[in-house]
């Protein structure tokens, strides 16, 4: 049967856009014969890059894959989201240099959608656009803060509950986020991008909170810069193939960086070309802008990651030093305490308390090794009605019956505390040990009571940590590339939000808020975004790769004994925007060091050229290595643990000093390998000046990960890659 395959043939042939559409054409006419009809090519793409989308069985898919010009064939996915105190967390004041173009600065976010009339958006003291701004808006009215907006549907089907325009979704479908969980967490993920706009680029909007949790002043991390919004989202899912089409657009409207917040709803490694984030990221890349885009919700365990493209920048989420915690006080006076975002104050009100295994919905056919786990209509509403239920999981109702009806829910989880989440009633995640104890409570006391109090704030002494849904590496796609690069607040983040849609998204939930707490690498994302952003400003002419360099050299480090993944769950550390304006040195790369890297990858030259559009060739003299790709961070898979060598060449540019001696340093070097640094010391005599320099390991490694770190010290900046070696 046919499906809907994208077909991607890499750069438009130089001068040769316009007639994109008739080769589409004739390419489909000369697979299909007889069966051709026009209504099989969906959308051509013709700005960006060149490629369409058709109806294809998977014979003629297979058989277009065959014919010149066309670099992959693949189908068209769903991908699904990802969702102040944060900025000062990371030492990023409201006060912070700013340089004058800021609002020259164009962020395009590629995601769900925004609700323009949010106070993070107005343009109040903003002037026009930049001259260079090409973009427009489509059913929606822009300003002069969010001066572009788009939306895209290729296939041209929409949900009951879908708005046709940029505008953010009320989505209430089954879009629903994969935050791992034991049975919960599973939360709709609808309005996330006015969230991440506002968080990368929102006004500093006084006296905001989450019915009165995390109050104060919200605001984005480049306040002054402009926003446009893509949405190829929808109540479904985000098809791969708009999401192209927005990669397309932005680029060809100018934006500055992109920040997308989406990923494969399960774990799915693609080869780079066959991957819509790695293409667009490719050609956002050629055109000078930097991607940023969130690792994914599907941790904690290893090789989650999918997003493994070296030209973009895979954000991983860590937490602030912000937490919420909710408290329950039995009949007896014994109080537990648990997390969760519950903004509903019960005014000190104790109710029953019954544990959802004893109130099976027996009409139903459901018995108690259901009815326990509160999933949807297991549970008798009669017996439940009035009550607090303790349950052994929680999959977020859609019955707004239940919702209505009982009086909260308590839920015994063995999944990770670090995340807090907002439900539709009072909820509260407990442990497994409080869960038994408060069952053994129901099961010896003749009226079992209970109350669920508003949740309070408090210290998270141990930040920053990776947190437990965040994806982490290693890259299943190249092994010896980091993945992810870098980490960013995305924890019990509050930004502006849209007041159509439910704050918990779950059926029932009629509250409504300007401003709510989201948790997902959804929300890392976009600080990232913004601090790109914030170098750009200052550094216009600076690469996408040398922007990476910055934020990666100088983040902060974190702590393996809090995430034992190490490089795997944080990459380079947690993002530091102030340093990463003055890194000192920055590993540059461009265009052609990426086609070497992928002539070593087994690219072969026509279909090089074909991605390029130029006359690039993987001759003998131009295949590159993945150890010669000029990354900030050197990673090394061994899948023996006899000895071995290996070589990372290295070119570093500097930028601070013009007249500075770097030495180099690696740190803690684990007494089975040896790290040697040729030369290990760079003398530079000018800004912009190049020097080379080689990194051999050598040794033995007989554990599972390894981590060290290079050091380049002049005195003044520390330079500092993350090293990794690895064993399985």
């Amino acid at each position: 049967y046919m499906q809907t395959y994208i077909v991607y043939m890499g750069d438009h042939p130089k001068g040769n856009v316009q007639s994109s559409e008739l080769l589409h054409m004739s390419m489909l006419q000369n697979i299909l014969a007889s069966q051709f009809a026009p209504d099989v090519l969906l959308h051509s793409y013709k700005k960006s890059f060149n490629g369409f989308v058709a109806k294809l069985t998977e014979e003629e898919a297979v058989r277009m894959s065959g014919l010149d010009g066309v670099v992959s064939v693949f189908q068209n996915k769903k991908n699904k989201l990802q969702t102040t105190k944060s900025w000062d967390f990371i030492g990023f004041s409201e006060n912070v240099n700013r340089a004058s173009i800021e609002s020259d600065i164009i962020v395009g976010v590629i995601d769900f959608g925004i609700w323009p009339e949010s106070d993070s958006f107005s343009d109040k003291g903003f002037g026009p656009p930049p001259k260079k701004w090409k973009g427009t808006c489509h059913n929606i009215t822009c300003n002069n803060k969010i001066i572009g907006a788009k939306y895209f549907r290729i296939d041209g089907s929409f949900g009951e509950d879908d708005i046709k325009s940029p505008r953010d979704s009320d989505g209430h479908g089954n879009f629903r986020s994969n935050l791992r969980s034991n049975y919960y967490y599973n939360q709709l993920f609808s309005k996330i991008s006015t969230h991440c706009a506002s968080v990368a680029a929102g006004n500093l909007v006084e006296s905001t909170s989450f019915f009165g949790l995390a109050s104060g002043t919200v605001r984005g991390g480049v306040p002054s810069a402009r926003i446009a919004v893509y949405k190829p989202c929808w109540s479904s899912g985000c098809d791969d193939a708009d999401i192209l089409q927005a990669f397309d657009e932005a680029i060809e409207d100018g934006v500055d960086v992109i920040s997308i917040s989406l990923a494969p709803r399960t774990v799915v490694f693609s080869d780079y070309f066959e991957d819509v984030f790695a293409i667009g990221a490719f050609h956002a890349m050629k055109k000078g802008i930097l991607t940023s885009h969130s690792a994914g919700n599907l941790g904690p365990n290893l090789y989650t990651i999918c997003n493994n493209a070296p030209w973009l920048l895979s954000v991983a989420a860590s937490t602030i030093d912000r937490k919420f915690f909710t408290r329950v006080q039995l009949g007896d006076g014994t109080v537990y305490e648990g997390v969760s975002v519950n903004s509903f104050d019960q005014n000190n009100k104790s109710y029953p308390l019954i544990y959802a295994g004893d109130a099976p919905n027996v009409t139903g056919g459901y018995n108690s090794s259901i009815s326990r786990l509160c999933l949807e209509s297991s549970l008798d509403e009669d017996l439940v009605k009035g009550k607090i239920v303790l349950c052994d999981g929680f999959g977020g109702t859609t019955s707004e019956g239940l919702i209505s009806k009982v009086a909260g829910i308590l839920v015994r989880s063995v999944s990770s505390k670090d995340v807090a989440f907002t439900f539709a009633l009072p909820t509260v995640s407990l442990s497994q040990k409080d869960g038994t104890l408060i069952q053994s409570y129901i099961n010896l006391t003749s009226n079992p009571t209970a109350i669920i109090f508003k949740s309070n704030e408090g210290k998270d002494s141990l930040s920053p940590y990776v947190a437990s849904f965040s994806s982490r590496g290693p890259n299943a796609i190249t092994s010896d590339i980091l993945k992810p690069d870098l980490a960013a607040p995305g924890v019990d983040i509050l930004a502006a939000w849209s007041p159509i849609g439910s704050v918990s998204e779950f059926k029932g939930d009629k509250r409504k808020v300007n401003y709510n707490i989201q948790s997902g690498t959804s929300m890392a994302c976009p600080h990232v975004t913004a601090a790109a952003a914030y170098i750009k400003s200052f550094h216009p002419d600076w690469s996408p790769a040398t922007i990476k360099s910055a934020l990666m050299t100088t983040a902060t480090p974190m702590s393996s004994a809090l995430n034992p993944e190490a490089e795997f769950a944080y990459g380079a550390g947690q993002i530091d925007p102030i340093k990463a304006v003055s890194p000192g040195l920055v590993y540059d790369a461009n265009e052609i060091d990426y086609v070497k890297f992928l002539c070593g990858q087994g690219y072969d030259a026509k279909k090089i050229r074909t991605i390029t559009a130029d006359n690039s060739s993987c001759t003998q003299d131009n295949i590159g290595t993945v150890w010669d790709l000029n990354l900030p961070s050197f990673a090394l898979y061994m899948n023996t643990s006899t000895s071995f060598t290996r070589v990372f060449h290295r070119t570093v540019t500097n930028v601070g000093s013009a007249t500075s001696k770097y030495r180099a340093r690696v740190t803690i070097p684990p007494s089975l390998l040896n790290f040697k640094v040729e030369p290990d010391v760079l003398s530079f005599s000018s800004v912009g000046q190049k020097k080379s320099f080689t990194l051999t390991i050598e040794g033995i490694i007989n554990v599972g990960i390894v981590s060290s770190s290079l050091i380049w010290d002049d005195g003044t900046f520390q330079v500092r890659s993350p090293i990794v070696v690895y064993f399985e």
